[in-house]
């Protein structure tokens, strides 16, 4: 298993193409899930093109990581759990263990065995779209945990479903159901694991909405070595890259650095291998490959890519080829932070603050251009007395160049807006100075996220009644999860309090974010109270309303099928 020194990156494979081997510290990995024949459930009359053997995806260098997908059941007939891989190998079509319905898909040792003597991890996927198991005591998890060690890893068992091949992890894919007594389950596997002859990886697929509606708690509770987070099917994903507010690969990246127990953990893009393979959020490879390099150049916890699902990404031109290039391409991040974005740790009693440059127009704060530092499209720098934002990614190119890599915003004009962007309560006195100045400003932008222990209310109360004189102001309040506020939620109170004070204000932007426990309905009461403004309210997966956004899960087509979706 993995050690006390954190391994990183669940399931992944090695460093470079020419060896094919996974480097679980390294950023170019490719996972791609195989086992639901993702096309034949789109195309069902071309089957030419549906799902093969294993083994036939592992015969280049392309893909580093294959998920098995999925058990979906936990505790089947005779206390045995149940696997369908579609038309591989399912309980239908295929033979069953005496007393169970666990697919004998032993056929497959040599595939999986294939693929791992070409330096590919092979690993199993539990839940889906459709797994709801959940475990009722940390018991019954470490129990489970034993026997999915004897019957895919590294145990011993009568009914090993692939036989002698031992699988190299599991990667948890748990979209309904809640992750009560999971850790437990991870805790256990990572204990049997220790002194193994090779290392086993633990991998889990949240949906992009962070912190997600399922896998919140146990990401936060155990070590995993990567997240495969889904950015489809919802506002956050890869077809929104470059709208402001939906695109959160930095709440990931800075979970990834300052919550989860492992601060190794790697943060993959999950992205549709086609545009049959979701229902939304898909960009074409091209498009994909920048969005991969942009990300691989800024955020060091950036891992690679995940694709659902490689039946897709053969039938789509070997999508899947074009994506390893793209993630063999580009520079890397630092392990610091670099660019236009002023990053500073500042630790108190309670809470651990970011603080970055948010107002658009204003240069205090924002760093001047550097030719040797690889930014980002939408980073700021100050050059020749005007204030600069990137079109697109840039590097050694002079602002106002022929380039045209930058955008110019104009002479720097007034003073000092540097606000926390994770701020808790104890905070409020130095985020005074940082804003004080705001309140003449032509246009001001406020971003407010506070920390787990602090109110939802106190900060944008305060940011909007220093802001009020502003012509212009836009404020994004997304509330932490264990945030308090009084009366009727953290989601709405922190907007209403932003809101409600900069009323005279002739052109308001509220964003907000409400928690898991939101309801869409309150946000939606919210916003229309806004005269003036254009509100924009994303409600969390388990809102109440359908009338914005909502954490969407691709739907399968019935257990029983041959073909799933993640």
């Amino acid at each position: 298993m993995i050690s006390t020194v954190w391994t990183s990156v669940a399931l992944l494979l090695s460093a470079s193409v020419s060896s094919a081997a996974f480097n679980p510290t390294g950023n170019t990995n490719l996972a791609a899930y195989w086992g639901q024949n993702s096309y034949g459930a789109t195309h069902t009359s071309d089957t030419a093109n549906w799902q093969t053997n294993l083994a036939h995806y592992c015969q280049d260098d392309v893909v580093d990581i294959f998920p098995l997908a999925f058990l979906d059941v936990f505790f089947g007939i005779g206390s045995l759990p149940e696997i369908n891989l579609a038309n591989t190998c399912n309980d239908v079509d295929d033979a069953v263990f005496p007393g169970s319905d666990l697919a004998n898909c032993q056929f497959m040792a040599t595939d999986i065995q294939t693929c791992q003597a070409a330096g590919k991890i092979i690993t199993l996927s539990m839940g889906g779209a459709t797994g709801a198991d959940t475990f009722t005591s940390e018991s019954q998890a470490e129990d489970f945990a034993d026997l999915i060690w004897d019957l895919f890893l590294g145990g011993t068992s009568s009914t090993r479903p692939f036989g002698d091949a031992v699988l190299d992890g599991i990667d948890l894919d748990i979209e309904g159901g809640g992750t009560a007594n999971f850790a437990a389950f991870v805790t256990r596997i990572r204990t049997l694991a220790e002194g193994a002859s090779k290392p086993y990886y633990i991998t889990g697929a949240p949906q992009c909405p962070f912190p997600d509606a399922n896998l919140d708690t146990v990401l936060n509770a155990v070590g995993f070595d990567a997240v495969y987070v889904q950015f489809y099917n919802n506002f956050c994903e890869v077809s929104n890259f470059n709208v402001a507010g939906d695109w959160d690969f930095s709440d990931w990246d800075n979970w990834a650095k300052t919550t989860s127990p492992n601060p190794d953990v790697k943060v993959y893009i999950g992205a549709p291998a086609s545009s049959t393979a979701a229902s939304n959020g898909y960009v074409d490879a091209s498009t994909l490959g920048t969005i991969l390099q942009t990300t691989k150049a800024t955020y060091s916890s950036f891992g690679g890519a995940m694709l659902w699902d490689i039946s897709q990404a053969y039938a789509n031109g070997r999508y899947d080829q074009a994506v390893k290039t793209a993630l063999l391409g580009g520079s890397s991040a630092p392990t610091t932070s670099v660019g236009s974005t002023t990053t500073t740790k500042t630790t108190s009693s309670s809470a651990t603050s970011t603080t970055s440059v948010v107002t658009n127009g204003d240069c205090a704060g924002v760093s001047a251009w550097v030719s040797t530092v690889a930014y980002v499209g939408g980073s700021q720098v100050t050059y020749n007395g005007h204030l600069w934002t990137a079109n697109y990614w840039s590097e050694a190119d002079v602002p106002g160049g022929v380039s045209g890599d930058w955008a110019d915003d104009g002479v720097c004009t007034t003073d000092a807006t540097l606000l926390p962007a994770i701020a808790s309560s104890t905070l409020i006195a130095s985020t005074t100075a940082h804003i004080s100045a705001a309140s003449v400003a032509n246009s001001v932008s406020v971003q407010a996220q506070p920390s787990a222990a602090s109110s939802a209310t106190a900060l944008p109360v305060f940011v909007s009644s220093t802001v009020s004189a502003a012509r212009s102001v836009s404020i994004k309040a997304q509330p932490s999860v264990a945030s308090s506020a009084p009366v009727s939620g953290p989601a709405v109170d922190s907007s209403v309090a932003s809101a409600t004070v900069i009323a005279t204000a002739s052109s308001t932007s509220v964003h907000s974010r409400p928690l898991v426990s939101a309801s869409a309905t309150q946000a939606s009461i919210t916003a229309s109270s806004l005269s003036v403004s254009a509100a924009v309210f994303r409600p969390s997966s388990n809102a109440t309303n359908a009338t914005a956004d909502v954490n969407v899960t691709e739907t399968s087509i019935g257990r029983r099928s041959r073909f799933f979706r993640f």
